[in-house]
């Protein structure tokens, strides 16, 4: 079963790779346009636009993949269920949960003296 957020990661996916996709065609391949005949400004200006928008095409594609990819979070109500089976597991017999765990934190912690 797809989830909302795997749906929607399948499309940024899709869009980023066909926007790159069209943009190298458009850019380089296009009918009629020879890269041969183009001018060095044209060059220098084409090159690094044309790196920063595949690079930021790649990254909007790696995230829509890892949208895709990873599996939809528990629901809150079966994780809040597993919590309260591990407490009545670990909780002694006759014994409140307070009297069975004591907090060790405090006894860690030494005491800060007061500046005066």
């Amino acid at each position: 079963m797809v989830s909302k957020d795997q749906t929607i990661g399948g499309i940024i996916f899709t869009i980023c790779l066909i926007v790159g996709i069209l943009y190298t065609i458009g850019l380089f391949l296009w009918p009629g346009a020879d890269p041969l005949e183009w001018t060095l400004q044209f060059w220098l200006l084409a090159i690094p636009v044309f790196f920063a928008f595949i690079a930021i095409m790649g990254i909007g594609a790696w995230i829509g993949w890892t949208m895709a990819t990873t599996p939809p979070p528990k629901p809150i109500e079966e994780i809040t269920s597993e919590i309260e089976k591990k407490e009545e597991e670990t909780k002694p017999e006759g014994k409140p949960i307070e009297e069975a765990a004591p907090s060790t934190e405090e006894e860690k912690k030494p005491e800060r003296k007061k500046k005066t």
